[in-house]
């Protein structure tokens, strides 16, 4: 087995998965890193074992997909064909020069992130998922205001609730499982309040009847909600969030065919908790890094869920947000391909166009549900001039619009030089959708030199050779 080629995948969703089991079954040797401490990225989240959760499965949606991936994760692990690095949090991929074309995956490794690995392979697969966008209003820097997606994974990685009162609002699918999930948990959910319109569902029949599968996931989400009494304020959007050292109540308002907030139909809303979420990001920080083509914020890829750059593949939600099924159809091909192209094997061409033809189709679903789920197009209108929209540097709406119209800053780098929002810890990526709304200009994906913070000590250290340091198989004669 030590001649095989050796694959990298980056991410332990369900994209990264996918594209492991495919690649390992076609043999290839693949080192799957990841920066949490089990498989399943966000979506296939899991509990500590410590905590012994006794009905997992209920916080999840298709629980045996996730079983039959871990199952066969695990079998591969077991037969040396699979490295599974938990724990290992990428900051760069290295392209080696010359002809070589290998590239070497530099980490850090455990929660303090301190020591450096590295990870030799023949060609890499970014299954680097998404992040959660939010966009700023008043008082949203309140404890007790947190994501959506945050609500979710405290739920499902820790079976803790935010809060005993909770308002879900914003836009997306997310919203229906984080709701019904919280409800499910004990948390009175006081209301579901979406900005997009249910009309908007009747453009997109035929895009909705192609996929009856998400169709009912969808519906079985709303069945719960009424089940809990869950209100549901469909055309509305968070105006404020009150509340002295942490959030005592929101206040909602109804929206007007054109997205402004409707004067006099504001209603206050206690609540101890606001999971709030306005859709999802790609992470494509690596793929900036590596020079891969992007297409808006998506990594551009081609029917093989190859990039540009050789050796280089995508899938999931970094190539654009689509959803579990969506990710799980793009990771197979992509593991597939990659299988094919280091081996020199041939796919089969029924299992090839069954694949493809299952990723088209979730691709067109995703479209039409992206079309859906937007943001109320005026948003900005309601943020003040004192509200803080980069944390990190404390930087306020206020300032931002004035670097803008006194200034002359028309895009987002100009807007950062100006004002310094988002140069903090996060380094834009919660504050730039919002900067770039107030700002009028048009949000780009940022070029990091690194896709995340890295100690000093490790940047002034020689590189670890992925021959002598290198978490590798134990067939190596290496650490595992």
């Amino acid at each position: 087995m030590t001649d095989r080629p050796r694959l990298a995948v980056i991410g332990a969703g369900p994209a990264g998965l996918a594209a492991t089991v495919a690649a390992a079954a076609h043999g290839v040797r693949v080192t799957l890193i990841d920066a949490a401490a089990q498989a399943g990225g966000q979506f296939y989240r899991q509990p500590a074992a410590a905590l012994r959760a006794g009905r997992p499965q209920a916080l999840h949606h298709d629980w045996r997909t996730w079983q039959r991936l871990r199952r066969a994760l695990d079998a591969h692990v077991r037969a040396g064909a699979v490295a599974h690095l938990t724990d290992h949090h990428v900051w760069f991929v290295e392209r080696e020069s010359g002809e070589s074309g290998r590239f070497t995956v530099h980490a850090l490794l455990g929660p303090e992130e301190a020591d450096a690995v590295a990870v030799g392979a023949d060609a890499v697969l970014l299954a680097t998922g998404g992040y959660e966008k939010v966009l700023p209003f008043p008082c949203w820097t309140l404890p007790g205001v947190v994501t959506a997606g945050g609500a979710q994974a405290m739920l499902k990685g820790t079976l803790v609730v935010p809060g005993r009162t909770a308002v879900v609002a914003g836009t997306g699918p997310l919203l229906l499982p984080v709701a019904a999930g919280l409800a499910a948990a004990g948390v009175q959910v006081a209301a579901l309040v979406e900005s997009a319109a249910p009309r908007a569902f009747l453009r997109r029949t035929r895009a909705l009847a192609a996929q009856p599968g998400k169709v009912a996931e969808g519906a079985g989400y709303a069945a719960q909600l009424l089940r809990h009494r869950v209100r549901t304020l469909a055309r509305h959007t968070v105006v404020e969030a009150h509340g002295i050292d942490r959030l005592e109540a929101v206040t909602v308002a109804a929206l007007d065919g054109e997205g402004r907030v409707r004067v006099g139909t504001e209603r206050r809303i206690p609540c101890d908790t606001l999971a709030v979420g306005h859709g999802m990001l790609p992470h494509t920080d690596l793929a900036g890094t590596l020079g891969c083509r992007l297409d808006g914020l998506r990594v551009h890829v081609d029917d093989e869920q190859r990039t540009d750059v050789p050796g280089v593949w995508a899938a999931g939600e970094a190539t654009g947000i689509g959803g579990s099924a969506l990710a799980l159809a793009e990771g197979h091909i992509a593991g597939r391909s990659a299988a094919a192209r280091l081996t020199g094997s041939t796919p089969d061409p029924q299992e090839w166009a069954a694949a493809a033809k299952s990723r088209t189709g979730l691709r067109e679903f995703a479209a039409a549900i992206e079309s859906v789920y937007a943001p109320p197009a005026h948003w900005s209108e309601q943020v003040t001039d004192d509200t803080v929209v980069c944390r990190c540097e404390e930087v306020t709406a206020g300032t931002v619009r004035e670097a803008v119209a006194q200034l002359g800053a028309g895009d987002l780098r100009t807007v950062k030089l100006l004002t310094r929002a988002g140069m903090g810890w996060c380094q834009g990526r919660i504050c730039a959708p919002g900067v770039a709304g107030l700002a009028g200009c048009e949000l780009t994906a940022a070029r990091r030199p690194f896709a995340r913070p890295v100690p000093l000590g490790v940047l002034a250290e020689d590189h670890p050779q992925p021959t002598s340091r290198a978490h590798t198989h134990p067939t190596d004669g290496g650490p595992s």
